[in-house]
This record gives C-alpha cells, sequence and structure tokens, in this order.
C-alpha cells in the first residue's frame, strides 16, 4: 500500500511536519506505564511520542518503514538526550524479543494491509506483559479523505473494539479530527481504543486492579 509520509519526510529534512511535542494520546498514557516499563511505538515516524517516552525514563523502540523519518526521529533523541532503539522495519515484520508494558500506534495501523492485521495482532497481544495496555487511533470509513495520493485500508467502525473483546477496555471512542496537512482543511474519522491484557494463568499474583486512564 502506498504511504506517501516517508517520502515527506525525505523532502523536509530540516522540519517535523507532526512537529516535535508529544501528542496529546502518549502524554494521556504515561501513568498506565510501570516505572522503568518496556513501550513499543509502531509507526512512529518522526519520533515525537517515542522520544518522550523516552524522557519519561521508559525504555522505548521505535518502529518505522522510513529510514528518513528515523533519522529525523534520531535526531530528536539525541537533541533531548535520550535513546531509543530504532527499526526501520514494517509493522508485519517485527524483529522485537520479549514483552512490552504498553503497546502503542497514533495513526498508523490503518496502513497495515486487512489481510494482514490479525497476524499483526496477535503477535502485539503476545509481545504483551500480563496486565499491559494496548492504545490505537486508527482511520474508519465513516469519513474517508486522501491525503497527498496515500493508500489506507480503513478500519470499519467498531472493527478495532472487536479484535479486542477479550481484553479490559479502559477507554474507546469513535469521533473525527481536523487535519490539514496537505493545505486543506479536512477531517478524518478515528476509532481510538485504551485496553488492558487480562492476566493469564502464569500471570502476576495479588488482586491489584487494571489501571485506568487519567
Amino acid at each position: 500500500m502506498r504511504n506517501p509520509w516517508g517520502l515527506e519526510y525525505s523532502r523536509t529534512p530540516d522540519r517535523y511536519i507532526w512537529g516535535k511535542a508529544p501528542s496529546a494520546f502518549a502524554r494521556e498514557l504515561v501513568g498506565l506505564v510501570p516505572r522503568r516499563g518496556r513501550i513499543l511505538d509502531l509507526g512512529c515516524g518522526e519520533g515525537r511520542d517515542s522520544v518522550y517516552f523516552a524522557e519519561r525514563g521508559f525504555t522505548v523502540t521505535g518502529v518505522d518503514a522510513s529510514p528518513a523519518g528515523l533519522e529525523k526521529a534520531d535526531r530528536l533523541a539525541a537533541e533531548r538526550g535520550v535513546r531509543v532503539e530504532w527499526l526501520c522495519r514494517s509493522m508485519l515484520d517485527l524483529p522485537v524479543m520479549g514483552r512490552f508494558d504498553l503497546v502503542y500506534s497514533c495513526g498508523s495501523i490503518h496502513h497495515v494491509p486487512q489481510e494482514g492485521r490479525s497476524r499483526l495482532f496477535r503477535r502485539l497481544k503476545k509481545l504483551t506483559r500480563p496486565a499491559g495496555v494496548h492504545a490505537h487511533i486508527v482511520f474508519t470509513d465513516v469519513v474517508m479523505y486522501e491525503e497527498k495520493d496515500e493508500e489506507i485500508d480503513y478500519f470499519a467502525p467498531g472493527e478495532l473494539g472487536a479484535i479486542y473483546s477479550d481484553w479490559l477496555v479502559l477507554e474507546h471512542d469513535e469521533s473525527a479530527i481536523p487535519c490539514a496537512q496537505d493545505g486543506i482543511d479536512h477531517c478524518h474519522s478515528v476509532e481510538r481504543i485504551v485496553t488492558c491484557a487480562r492476566r493469564d494463568e502464569a500471570g502476576r499474583v495479588g488482586d491489584d486492579p487494571p489501571p485506568r486512564v487519567a
């Protein structure tokens, strides 16, 4: 599928098209991750959220298919004095090992073809610690807008929630977000979820409740 953002990153080596400040979504989630926890940021782009998580003391792995995006991300990490493990890979080809406390994506998984998404989410769940958190924002087909000739495999409304029907849902909503990255005011319909893995039989002991979104 065509994803033009890697080309945009190459065309703007001295400008961060998404800015350097973290997204509101990333800021909302840090209270759910244990101290020195591990975070996997999928489709991290220019690295603003990965770098923010690292600044908060977490061990962060940022994954993106764009070398130009990751080059900018690495510069931002150096500027902020933090270390992030950057992986130039497709989300469908994750070489990571171990388990993560937070698996995160903000506007990226809708670039994964639908036929590969079931495999991707199965893999992501296996990479998650007991009671770990997944948090995603994806585009849905309620409002469709082609931006910079990108190709998107839109989620149907409620599809993301159905994927996590066996998890504890902390937040789940659908809305529209404004955008003007191509110079034209428009909006994208999105589905957003924050959800917690249920403990398996070998999970953590104790009766502590699942985390809550602040």
